[in-house]
């Protein structure tokens, strides 16, 4: 799908701790427009702590002499009315087709069936397909298991959020699960390409295809189908998810990289996420053939501490900081994780949710102090 000339690394995980690094496969003609030195990015902030830990990446990247020049575009699930929320997904969507590149807070997504998820909307509307998250453990952080290091790779457009469902009579309802060979072809493709791009030596398809044996049956066939004949120096392999779910809480190390459709990752990237510390620790990304969108991976809203000042913005410096790679500014972003690493190793200015009492902003000046020794 890609040239590997084309291919850009976005995320180096802690340089200092292992030579493996993130990488994906862009297009250089995806890739945003430099105007006099600086990338315009566009920045939505999202709701719940969105607004804090976008505030922390500004202070950093401000701080730091960033050669980024923020668009902020407002967008949020808790508008009640539906007419702005519809201009609103409309003008994130022009600002990130103009900019390519986007770093994003979680937007809320209301229960009842009158809203959609924005997050989901935005996905689509500008075919963000894949989602990639890493799952690794952080120094300092305190984590129910240790050399946990994999990926994981999501279907982020069909699959159970396709968004089609109905009621035929009261009482019965019938949702979708859409589930296509050529949007499985893309995301596996991405998948093996990612593994290739940074010596990883595994994918493993995750699937439900003994009970949804054409739906699923058709995801594992072709994950298995293209890594045999694309990629045959990657092992593959399948599990069943509620295996696979049971198999990452017991023994993590196992997996490298893994590659579901839509729903399996996002109860995936949870679990990972807390076997290695929780959300505030999981950087991730989302990408297209246009486009890419930077957010925490593990993507929780945190309504009940919006305006605490103690949500934990490592997750969010992590992904801006797989945002300057992707932008090719590799440097930068090794100074920033750095020294984010080197916070969370000291223990001394750490968040309430990593056993810490310092708060998001105290967080952020720490990081800040240690890139002035850098």
């Amino acid at each position: 799908m890609f040239s590997q000339a084309s291919r850009k690394a976005i995320f180096r995980g802690a340089s200092l701790l292992k030579t493996r690094t993130m990488a994906t496969a862009v297009r250089d003609s995806s890739l945003p427009k430099e105007y006099g030195g600086v990338y315009t990015v566009t920045l939505i902030p999202g709701d719940g702590i969105g607004k804090e830990i976008t505030d922390s990446v500004k202070a950093i990247f401000k701080a730091d002499n960033v050669p980024v020049k923020w668009e902020t575009i407002e967008m949020s699930g808790l508008n009640e009315d539906q007419a702005s929320t519809k201009k609103q997904i409309d003008e994130a969507v022009r600002s990130l087709k103009r900019n390519k590149v986007g770093l994003k807070g979680i937007t809320y997504t209301p229960r009842d069936q009158f809203h959609r998820s924005l997050n989901v909307a935005l996905r689509k509307e500008l075919d963000i397909y894949a989602s990639l998250v890493l799952i690794k453990n952080l120094p300092g952080v305190p984590s129910k298991m240790k050399d946990v290091d994999f990926v994981l790779v999501r279907e982020n457009t069909e699959g159970e959020y396709s968004g089609l469902e109905h009621q035929s009579v009261p009482g019965v309802v019938e949702s979708l699960k859409i589930m296509t060979r050529y949007k499985t072809q893309r995301v596996a493709r991405f998948a093996f390409d990612f593994a290739k791009s940074n010596g990883r030596k595994q994918v493993t398809a995750i699937h439900k295809a003994n009970i949804m044996k054409l739906g699923d049956g058709l995801f594992r066939r072709t994950v298995k189908e293209i890594g045999a004949a694309e990629y045959p120096d990657i092992d593959v392999n399948d599990l069943i998810v509620d295996n696979a779910s049971m198999q990452a809480v017991s023994r993590p190390q196992q997996f490298d990289v893994m590659v579901t459709p839509n729903m399996y990752g996002a109860i995936l990237s949870n679990i990972g996420a807390a076997l290695v510390g929780g959300p505030g620790i999981v950087p991730g990304g989302n990408f297209g053939r246009e486009y890419a969108v930077f957010e925490p991976g593990c993507r929780h809203v945190g309504l009940d501490i919006k305006g605490k000042n103690e949500a934990n913005p490592t997750a969010m410096i992590l992904s801006a900081a797989m945002m300057l790679r992707h932008l090719g500014l590799e440097e930068r972003a090794d100074r920033i994780s750095k020294a984010a690493y080197d916070v969370l190793a000291e223990r001394k200015a750490v968040t309430k949710d990593i056993g810490g009492s310092a708060s998001t902003t105290a967080f952020t000046q720490a990081v800040i102090d240690k890139l002035q020794s850098l």
